[in-house]
């Protein structure tokens, strides 16, 4: 069952907190898990946060740092000492460590790894901090089980127990050479059914999927989808065996992948949060805004140069909202769809095929949209030919809709850009100015104006 915050255990927290009943506190949220514990701190205020937070023990502090909001964390690691931090840190497996250490100051940050009483976890802290964090190298653990092709069983299974103990899970048991260059894996039931002095370079698996240290953490996270796997070794540039991403890392990155990209959909030009300052909301925000501004000046100035022709034929004006409207929406559901078929792979560059699939598919919309609206509007207007006007440009303007659509994700996605920025106020705006042209060139030639 899901551990729900109540406002009695606030309050006990609060009243424990003032009465500096240490051991009450510890009894109180020790059976709880650092989830939980997490949630709880989130919902007090950071001085009370962090005098829990100092009370229980490190073993159980650690996991909870991992889970806390970004401003409370920054808080809380601003009240530790580098000892302190160090303790927490120890605690912790290589990346969730570095990731932490990441987000102090320069300053602190090497107090904190002087500070740090294994050296080899140290190390490897150290080695992880200089990979980008959303490469390979950025996310991977160095806590993995390796074993040498010229052991046998017998000193494998040795070995395996020992590394096996500053390891969370085991997920897979990775075989390399006397360089540590990896060629393949072990299965353990294999391990288990073979004599003990066969050596493992008769039994292990040499067909392996693997990621290089540079490899871009989206990129791992679609070969992992893609293969189903629960980890997967990550190598230097001479295909030495340096680390293992896990499955659990992996959805955090799909997590960020889509945060990011309905972010982008929403004309959102910077990661945010709903706790972030005004100051950091607007600089998010505001951008896309002013770039909708100036574009839908553009389509006030089209509208105004069609003016005598609206007061001529008055209905044009009626259905300019609808016109913008429709386009719109056509216009991100094309680019929805290539966006999402480039991030799952289903869609690795431009198709013909494809492209000429969203057009038919437009041109059969644009059809039964534009045969109702001239239905519409010869009952209600009795104007049969501007209707014709109004349809026909519909139907174009649902082409150009789509392919704007289609195509911007494409020469995005070409240009190293992220393509989800296409399936927000980018086509939206863009498909408002051209198609208020489009349709009024169109109206006018047919009406003859």
């Amino acid at each position: 069952m899901e551990f729900k915050i109540s406002k009695d255990l606030i309050k006990e927290l609060e009243q424990l907190i003032q009465q500096k009943d240490d051991q009450q506190l510890e009894v109180l949220l020790n059976d709880l898990h650092h989830a939980d514990i997490a949630e709880i701190l989130d919902e007090l205020d950071f001085d009370e946060a962090t005098y829990i937070f100092k009370v229980l023990d490190s073993e159980k502090t650690a996991e909870i740092l991992l889970e806390l909001e970004d401003d409370l964390r920054e808080n809380i690691l601003g009240r530790l000492s580098p000892k302190e931090i160090a303790e927490e840190l120890d605690e912790l497996e290589t990346n969730d460590a570095a990731d932490i250490i990441a987000e102090l100051s320069k300053s602190k940050k090497e107090e904190v790894i002087s500070e740090l009483q294994d050296v080899e976890h140290a190390k490897d802290i150290v080695d992880l901090l200089r990979y980008k964090e959303d490469t390979a190298g950025g996310i991977m653990h160095k806590e993995l089980v390796k074993v040498y092709e010229n052991w046998n069983v017998l000193t494998c299974i040795k070995e395996m127990r020992i590394q096996a103990e500053n390891i969370s899970r085991v997920h897979s048991i990775y075989v390399v050479d006397e360089q540590d260059k990896l060629l393949g894996r072990l299965s353990l039931k294999d391990l288990l059914t073979t004599s003990a002095k066969t050596p493992i370079s008769e039994v292990y698996i040499r067909k392996l999927n693997s990621v290089m240290v540079d490899t871009e953490d989206i990129e791992v996270a679609r070969i992992m989808q893609k293969y189903d796997l629960e980890a997967i070794p990550v190598t230097d540039e001479l295909g030495r065996l340096v680390g293992r991403i896990t499955i659990d890392d992996i959805v955090d990155v799909i997590k960020d992948e889509a945060e990011k990209d309905y972010q982008l959909a929403a004309g959102i030009t910077q990661d945010v949060e709903a706790n972030d300052s005004v100051r950091e909301l607007i600089k998010a925000r505001l951008p896309w805004l002013l770039i909708g501004m100036v574009i839908e000046i553009i389509a006030s100035y089209v509208l105004k140069s069609n003016e005598m022709t609206m007061k001529t034929y008055f209905t044009l004006m009626i259905f300019v909202p609808l016109l913008s409207a429709t386009a719109g929406n056509v216009g991100v559901q094309a680019s929805a769809i290539v966006v999402q078929g480039l991030a799952n792979g289903t869609l690795k560059q431009f198709s013909r095929n494809y492209f000429s699939k969203e057009l038919t598919v437009a041109l059969i919309s644009g059809t039964i949209i534009s045969l109702l609206l001239l239905a519409y509007h010869s009952v209600m207007y009795q104007q049969y030919l501007v209707g014709f006007a109004i349809s026909i440009s519909i139907i174009v303007v649902i082409l150009f809709a789509a392919t704007l659509g289609t195509l911007v994700p494409f020469f995005l996605h070409k240009n190293k850009i992220d393509p989800a920025i296409a399936t927000g106020p980018f086509v939206t705006t863009t498909n408002d100015v051209f198609g208020i042209i489009l349709y009024f060139m169109i109206a006018k030639l047919i009406l003859g104006v």
